[in-house]
């Protein structure tokens, strides 16, 4: 009896069971990946979550001590040869005492079917330094410019790793604006951050990273859900922890001074509970409560809505400022979006 064994998928950039480790240290851990090709997917995580490591892999820069690679039904080396496969690491710069197009030029010749210098340059916003030497260049615009030696492949698959760093703000949406035009011709992209926010802007699909696995993977969406966690904030006198942490949805609470912070798996719950039970009893000291959120929606769910009415009606005027609404009086409940992950 045969074992069978998997057929590579000519159309996909697959990683089956791929683990590596340096020294004791494990690095990825026993990890699967499928990209269906024309995906933008964004690989998140902290630093040292183990996605640098992952992409050396798929590139072939690194051998797995276990697993599979295969980058459109080929080795990685081989789809490298072939053309499909444009990277910008986080490490390297462009060889200097070349001009940018000098330099792109001498890229271009090592590919079956590179795209035009112009045109690489033109995706990657650099057509005005093409006379300028590369060791002249800033650190955002030799970024850019190792974007374009990316693409002048002309690459079914193009792979980043953090590419946005030393780019200032302007610099990083022009980037992410033309990674989006390039990825809209059915290119597949594969990009490491740290950043939600640029996950969420761009990718189709978001895979988290923790200590080298795969530990949630599906839409932005879903993804700031499970890991944007929410957390109350309360300013009360002691004597009121216990209060707080039998709140439904609270997992734990911890006290500095007056300061109570509740970190919670549902804060609409623990929101509506604590309008409903506490804010009906008069304090002779204000308090407040404040509500973290991943993103800038500010939305709580209708639960929550019910409750907010409430301290409309019942605790006196709101405010809106830029990012949070202010109810005051008694209670001073402050909606504002939680740090990037």
């Amino acid at each position: 009896m045969t074992t069978p064994t998997h057929v590579a998928n000519p159309d996909t950039v697959e990683m089956r069971g791929v683990s590596r480790r340096f020294g004791d240290i494990p690095a990825v851990r026993g990890t699967d990946l499928t990209i269906p090709a024309g995906q933008t997917v964004a690989l998140l995580g902290p630093n040292g979550a183990g996605k640098s490591t992952m992409i050396d892999i798929l590139l072939g820069l690194t051998r797995p001590d276990a697993g599979t690679v295969r980058v459109f039904g080929h080795v990685p080396s081989e789809a490298i040869r072939r053309g499909w496969v444009g990277a910008m690491l986080q490490s390297g710069t462009p060889l200097h005492d070349l001009s940018v197009r000098e330099y792109l030029t001498m890229l271009a010749g090592l590919y079956p079917h590179p795209l035009s210098v112009e045109r690489a340059m033109d995706i990657a916003g650099v057509a005005a330094l093409a006379d300028r030497r590369t060791q002249r260049l800033s650190g955002g615009e030799s970024q850019r410019v190792r974007c374009a030696a990316a693409v002048i492949c002309d690459p079914r698959l193009l792979v980043l790793d953090e590419p946005t760093v030393a780019m200032d703000v302007e610099s990083r949406r022009a980037f992410w604006d033309a990674m989006r035009a390039f990825a809209a011709q059915g290119r597949t992209v594969l990009f490491a951050t740290h950043y939600l926010e640029e996950a969420d802007a761009f990718a189709d699909r978001v895979v988290l990273m923790a200590r080298g696995r795969v530990v949630a993977d599906g839409p932005a969406t879903q993804i700031k859900a499970r890991v944007g966690g929410r957390t109350l904030r309360f300013t009360l006198p002691p004597g009121r922890d216990a209060d707080v942490a039998s709140l439904p949805g609270v997992t734990a609470v911890t006290r500095h001074g007056d300061a109570l912070t509740a970190t919670c798996a549902d804060s609409d719950a623990a929101v509506a509970t604590w309008a409903a039970d506490f804010l009906g009893q008069k304090s002779s000291k204000p308090f407040f409560l404040a509500v973290g959120l991943t993103g800038a929606t500010g939305n709580l769910g209708s639960d929550a809505e019910a409750a907010r009415a409430k301290l409309l009606s019942d605790q006196g005027p709101r405010h809106q400022t830029n990012q949070r609404t202010v109810y005051q009086h008694e209670c001073h409940t402050q909606i504002r979006p939680s740090p990037p992950l």
